[in-house]
């Protein structure tokens, strides 16, 4: 649980530093930026002797969908929504979870279900500002199935990860990395962004992070996080990053923020999560 608690922690920099920082890059080019520099730290530790190929495919598209996919749907929704909208709309991800796990496990899971309204319902309460963009309903379907593709990566890596023995998390998720990169490379040279792909010395530095930190080393603390908790907590974590990025901004950044709500927000999220811990989900 500390793990999604410390990822959560650094993605609640993120959503402004993507909206203010990276404007007028192209969000394809970006998403090959991000995902190259995430591959280049994991493929060395590749070990692959004690996997199977069926494996080794079912890692790849993993990612591919996950990490891939997610990222060209949610960079491209910074073209229609504020940086505020953009994180109100990924909000919905507990749901989806909680969706996947009903459907696999053929039965109605109420504590699963409620703390995922909770978590829903915690984040809603913070991120609500008013919506002021003008193509809201595709940036609302872009984020939805960024929202999507994000739990249905760690709904699969959750259980393929439990068939693979002998071998760590460290040393299988370069896959994952793989999948996301043919992704992104596909949508950027179909798109041909490259020609107009020129990031100032700034924007470099911003990449570098959201690529190495941010994308690299949580995305793989988080599937980690993940296979170490129920279904549940993953769940009521998945919208923790909201509350958390408003806290950061009010303490760290001197920025105002409506204390009651994010009390009331925060309070929601921690039922969610003890909820969750009470019994396995």
């Amino acid at each position: 649980m500390l793990l999604l608690l410390l990822v959560s922690l650094v993605w609640a920099f993120s959503f402004g530093l993507i909206k203010g920082r990276l404007s007028g890059l192209d969000p394809n080019a970006v998403a090959v930026v991000r995902i190259a520099m995430s591959a280049l730290i994991f493929l060395p530790f590749l070990r692959l002797g004690k996997v199977p190929r069926k494996t080794i495919f079912r890692l790849v598209c993993i990612g591919a969908v996950q990490f891939g996919v997610m990222y060209v749907l949610y960079l491209h929704a910074y073209d229609y929504l504020q940086a505020h909208e953009v994180a109100l709309f990924t909000i919905a991800t507990p749901l989806y979870l909680a969706l996947l796990e009903t459907v696999a496990q053929r039965r109605w899971n109420t504590r699963l279900a409620l703390a995922a309204l909770l978590a829903v319902a915690g984040a809603a309460v913070v991120a609500w500002q008013t919506i002021s963009s003008t193509k809201l309903a595709t940036g609302f379907l872009l984020m939805q199935s960024s929202n999507f593709c994000f739990a249905l990566g760690q709904f699969f890596y959750r259980r393929v990860r439990a068939e693979v023995h002998d071998v760590s998390d460290l040393n299988l998720f370069g896959l994952l990395y793989l999948g996301a990169l043919v992704v992104t490379l596909a949508a950027t040279l179909s798109a041909g962004s490259w020609q107009t792909f020129a990031p100032t010395s700034q924007q470099w530095l911003v990449l570098t992070y959201l690529g190495v930190i941010a994308s690299g080393l949580c995305f793989f603390w988080w599937n980690l996080g993940a296979t170490r908790v129920n279904a549940a907590t993953l769940a009521a974590f998945n919208d923790a990053k909201i509350p958390l990025g408003v806290a950061c901004s009010l303490v760290f950044f001197g920025e105002s923020s409506d204390l009651k709500r994010l009390l009331i927000g925060g309070g929601l999220l921690i039922g969610a999560i003890t909820l969750a811990q009470t019994k396995k989900a």
